[in-house]
């Protein structure tokens, strides 16, 4: 199977399960938009109405945060569980193993262009208009995408070894979730040292900070950070196709065999 080939499978398959998950509710593709904005009224009304954090714009600095966190969530839970269930399917033929993670990525990523509109026009609503700035926004997501294409290979090829990890995986993702400024300023962190550490260690955590940035400050994020980090994703994401290629016959046998 060449790249052209890989590609559209890639596609064909990520828009048939699309089709198929609208198909399963009553609301159908509306689902790929209610259910992000769900997410945010209910951690709006815990830490705004109940909590009553008092930041100003406090929807709109949780909707920067959460909407890019839930689609690293989503691509990662989805694509580190592809293999193994696909277990049908690889016992019947001869298929890379990293044609799964990348289709639920694709999947995930078609729903969340709408997402990212909704996103926009509430900036847009909160008197934050659309600028020739927000063009910064696209090294953004593309350094995103080579976050989550890094984590869901390496994470698909734990969880096809080792089923546990998915448990792991689990943790990880809600353990990120307060650990990645998506509720709090992380530059609200009086410890300089510790804001830096939790930027370098923490790519999730500096790039929603930079969708604020570029949304609500209309300021420039840190270029030669995100290019470092481009350059270390790139790293990553081609160690994890290495270990899936390296290992397939052995990753068909565990998973055909649990």
């Amino acid at each position: 199977m060449n790249l052209l080939q890989a590609i559209e499978l890639v596609h064909t398959q990520s828009r048939m399960s699309l089709k198929a998950d609208a198909s399963k509710f009553y609301l159908g593709y509306f689902w790929w938009i209610l259910e992000p904005l769900l997410y945010v009224i209910v951690f709006y009304l815990v830490f705004e109405v109940v909590l009553q954090f008092g930041r100003g714009e406090f929807l709109l600095f949780l909707i920067c945060g959460k909407i890019p966190f839930l689609w690293f969530s989503k691509s990662i839970t989805q694509a580190s569980n592809s293999i193994t269930q696909n277990k049908g399917l690889i016992g019947q033929t001869v298929i890379p193993k990293t044609i799964f993670p990348f289709i639920s990525i694709q999947e995930v990523l078609y729903k969340q262009w709408l997402v990212f509109a909704v996103m926009f026009l509430v900036t847009a609503l909160y008197d934050h208009p659309p600028e020739w700035s927000w063009l910064w926004l696209i090294p953004l997501i593309i350094v995103q995408y080579q976050l989550i294409v890094a984590c869901s290979l390496i994470g698909a090829f734990l969880v096809s070894l080792i089923p546990d990890f998915r448990k792991m995986i689990a943790m990880g993702m809600l353990f990120l979730m307060f650990a990645s400024g998506i509720f709090w300023d992380i530059n609200t962190i009086a410890n300089p040292e510790l804001r830096e550490y939790i930027l370098v260690y923490n790519p999730l955590a500096f790039l929603i900070d930079a969708y604020r940035q570029v949304l609500i400050n209309q300021t420039m994020y840190e270029l030669s950070h995100l290019s470092l980090l481009a350059f270390l994703l790139s790293i990553f994401a081609l160690f994890g196709h290495i270990l899936l290629q390296k290992f397939d016959s052995y990753i068909t046998i565990k998973v055909i065999s649990s």
